[in-house]
């Protein structure tokens, strides 16, 4: 026997028996299972309830029937069946045997169900001849044009909506001007392109549809198709909505740029202002900045409210329109929100606050305020969003955004627009602690570096500190000019390594240690071999006290000294690691000054050498650090250079020329704090100076005082004469009971003042001591301690000097 399909029956064929009346009286194991029915439910019962449509029209003859049915399943649905019933043939009543397998698929057209889908499908689907011209556009392609398929079959992309048309004069499309049409023109471009050139091209464009015309991003991709030769014969085209995608893109972009671009100058207003920069017109139409009052300036914020609101300053806006008419003050004015506006929440709750038209609130703090409510309804202001402006902790101030365009904001720029507005207030909060940082550490400075520069009668002097812009802050250059006796001057430079207080406090240190020891009047080799070993000792104190902390020696310090003698016209200078002075003749030459720097401060154990040249009278000397003479890499042999340039223009002030150095030598981005000072030096000639040399002899007391007082005769400073006779007298006594020749007398005259000098072989000091009542000596030093201005000694080559100088009356 033979199965429905023509071979033996299989395990899988369901069979059946059913007499004349279409009772069943047998049910196979493959009938239950194609059907679900156990044979103890449907043998002995009629065939009928088992056909899921009418029975064949005849009943089947001797020779059988073959056919597909549609047979009901235990479940209730029905199953296609391919049946074969057959007679058998066993001489009782007729009955017959039912043979049946599931029904095969029948088999589809492919190309008809791929018709179906590409007709069917989301995506817009398009086929373009070579030229541009419509060959096929599936549903969704028309319906987001607008057209029917008569409208575009055989017409040009660009051509779907004529000039002169009318067929559709609602449709965004046939506007020529409008982003519809501008995008159509665009794709119509890129697929002439590809049928000319064959080559696939992928690009995105913005457009809305017939529907909906607010702008969507397509992702367009244009296809050659090529018949079997090759040629190009037609062009496929897909466009797949991306507007998500793009705008999660976007607003990652944003971000990036928004990292880049904020936070670059650590300025609070400049941030502020970078910050309004990058939401216009990103996230809105139009943005402002306001910040605490405290913050704008430096100060510590204070969240503190007035009574009935809040006082903000604002600090920075951005609007489409040229000039921000928006606005209803100007950047730097303060503004006053109440304490039931938008803004006033936003400061209280630490949260964004997101406000319309319908909200009352927004509406009353408009209609009370008739200003902001006009420019409100002038520029069409539908909805603000205000952020606050949270770092560490701290509200610092808030943004507020504001949009004139239709859609409003949505959770992505809710989320978009507190990420921009946390990353810049950490951004204004650094630069606000930077601010202040950097005020303390100028004040510092300011209050440690000489306010008034007196070189008396050595040198005319003039200075210039710059402190360095941007994020590096105000470093620890300094400088000094210390008069000294014999009417000589030290000239000193220096620069502390690194910026920020700690730069300004240990240059503070060194500026100190260098006066104190320049009141010892020790020679410059020597004195910086006495700061060096400060240095060291400041660094071991530093590292015991915080073993983690940059001492001193490790930062690294640089010191230029130089003592200049109006008498004499010597300058005598050393260097701790310092570049040298820059010394001009006064005819503009260069004098050469060859001097061996020695290493930095606090690296110690190596000697430092110091250096004579004798100067002209008006020569100028100028000391400076590398920030002016070094900057960005410049060599120091060209920095010099061109100070010496600086210095040798035809004549000015010292002011002046050191305006003029600055102006030549800083780059306009200055990353190092620079100074300058500037000495013109005079001398002293026989009308301000008298010498006279004697011998050991008690005798010669009296010609010493004698010899003075017809000095001051010619110098009429006759009022000074008693005082001085008896200064004379007594140190000229010491120097022949005390000392050793040679002894050599010397009066100076200053501007204001008149100097002694007295001058031996002997290396030993004098001191002060209180002689006892019946002593005969011992009282000439403080004698001349009590009746001159000020006195001491330094040391010489050949001994020592004594020196005292005493005010001129009338001259200060």
């Amino acid at each position: 026997m033979e199965g429905p399909g023509g071979g033996a029956p299989g395990a899988d064929t369901a069979s059946a028996v059913v007499d004349a009346g279409g009772v069943i009286r047998a049910w196979s194991p493959g009938a239950e299972r194609l059907l679900g029915h156990a044979a103890s439910d449907v043998v002995g019962r009629s065939a009928g309830p088992l056909l899921g449509q009418a029975p064949p029209p005849a009943a089947p003859g001797p020779e059988g029937w073959r056919g597909t049915l549609r047979l009901r399943h235990r479940a209730g649905h029905t199953v296609a069946a391919e049946v074969a019933a057959s007679p058998l043939q066993d001489g009782g009543e007729p009955r017959w045997l039912l043979l049946a397998t599931k029904a095969a698929r029948p088999a589809e057209d492919p190309l008809a169900i791929l018709a179906l889908a590409y007709e069917q499908s989301g995506e817009s689907l398009a086929i373009y001849d070579a030229q541009g011209h419509v060959l096929w556009a599936n549903a969704t392609v028309r319906r987001h044009l607008g057209l029917t398929e008569e409208e575009m079959i055989g017409r040009p992309l660009d051509g779907l909506f004529a000039p002169g048309e009318d067929r559709h004069p609602d449709n965004p499309f046939a506007q020529p001007d409008s982003q519809g049409a501008r995008a159509l023109r665009y794709v119509a471009e890129r697929l002439r392109e590809v049928g000319r050139d064959g080559r696939q091209i992928a690009f995105e464009v913005a457009a809305g549809t017939a529907e909906n015309p607010q702008a969507i991003t397509w992702a367009v991709n244009v296809s050659p198709i090529r018949d079997a030769s090759g040629v190009v014969r037609g062009v496929f085209v897909v466009s797949v909505d991306v507007t998500e995608q793009a705008r999660a893109r976007d607003r990652l972009t944003l971000l990036k740029e928004a990292g880049d671009r904020i936070g670059g100058t650590l300025d609070v207003s400049t941030t502020a202002q970078e910050l309004a920069d990058i939401l216009v017109p990103s996230l809105c139409d139009f943005a402002i900045v306001d910040l605490l009052p405290q913050v704008a300036t430096g100060g510590e914020p204070t969240m503190a409210a007035e009574r009935g609101g809040y006082t903000m300053h604002r600090a920075a806006q951005r609007s489409l329109h040229e000039g921000v008419p928006e606005a209803a003050l100007p950047v730097g004015r303060l503004d006053r929100y109440p304490d039931y506006s938008p803004p006033a929440r936003a400061l209280a709750t630490g949260g964004l606050v997101l406000s319309d038209l319908d909200d009352p609130d927004f509406s009353r703090w408009l209609r009370e305020d008739p200003e902001r409510r006009a420019r409100a309804e002038t520029y069409g202001f539908r909805t603000m969003m205000t952020v606050p402006l949270r770092a560490r902790g701290i509200v610092l101030g808030i943004a507020r955004l504001l949009r004139t365009r239709p859609d409003t904001f949505v959770g992505d720029d809710l989320l978009l627009a507190e990420e921009l507005c946390a990353r810049a207030a950490v951004s204004i909060d650094n630069a606000r602690r930077y601010a202040r940082e950097r005020g303390t550490a100028l004040a510092l400075q300011r209050s440690l570096l000489p306010r008034q520069l007196q070189g008396q009668i050595a040198v005319d002097v003039a200075s210039r500190y710059r402190p360095a812009a941007g994020r590096m802050g105000v470093g620890g250059d300094w400088f000094d000019v210390v008069p000294l006796s014999g009417t000589r001057v030290a000239l000193v430079i220096g620069d502390v390594v690194g910026h920020g207080v700690h730069a300004s406090a240990t240059m503070g240190r060194l500026r100190t240690a260098v006066r104190t020891l320049a009141d010892v009047d020790l020679p410059p080799d020597e004195l910086l071999t006495h700061l060096d070993d400060l240095v060291s000792h400041l660094a071991e104190q530093e590292e015991a006290a915080d073993p983690t902390a940059a001492t001193i020696g490790e930062v690294g310090a640089t010191c230029l000294y130089a003592v200049y003698d109006p008498v004499s016209r010597i300058c005598a200078m050393a260097s701790a690691g310092h570049p040298p002075p820059v010394i001009t003749g006064p005819d503009g030459t260069a004098i050469p000054v060859d001097i061996s720097p020695g290493p930095p401060l606090g690296v110690g154990g190596l000697p430092f050498e110091a250096t004579q040249v004798v100067l002209p009278e008006g020569s100028l000397v100028a000391l400076s650090t590398n920030g002016l003479i070094t900057p960005r890499g410049r060599a120091i042999e060209q920095g010099q250079r061109l100070l010496h340039d600086a210095l040798a223009e035809p004549a000015g002030s010292l002011d002046e020329i050191c305006d003029r150095a600055l102006g030549e030598l800083l780059p306009e981005r200055q990353t190092d704090d620079a100074a300058l000072l500037l000495a013109r030096t005079r001398a002293l000639d026989a009308r301000h100076v008298a010498t006279l040399d004697l011998a050991a002899e008690p005798a010669l007391v009296a010609t010493a005082r004698k010899a003075a007082a017809e000095q001051l005769v010619a110098w009429d400073l006759t009022e000074a004469a008693f005082v001085t006779e008896l200064v004379v007298s007594e140190l000229v006594t010491n120097a022949i009971r005390h000392a050793e020749p040679p002894i050599q007398l010397r009066l100076l005259r200053g501007e204001t003042s008149l100097i002694i000098e007295v001058s031996d072989g002997s290396s030993t000091a004098p001191h002060l001591r209180r002689a006892r009542t019946f002593d005969e000596g011992g009282r000439g030093l403080l004698l001349v301690a009590q009746l001159t201005q000020q006195w001491g000694t330094r040391q010489t080559a050949s001994g020592k000097t004594i020196w005292a100088e005493q005010q001129l009356s009338g001259q200060g």
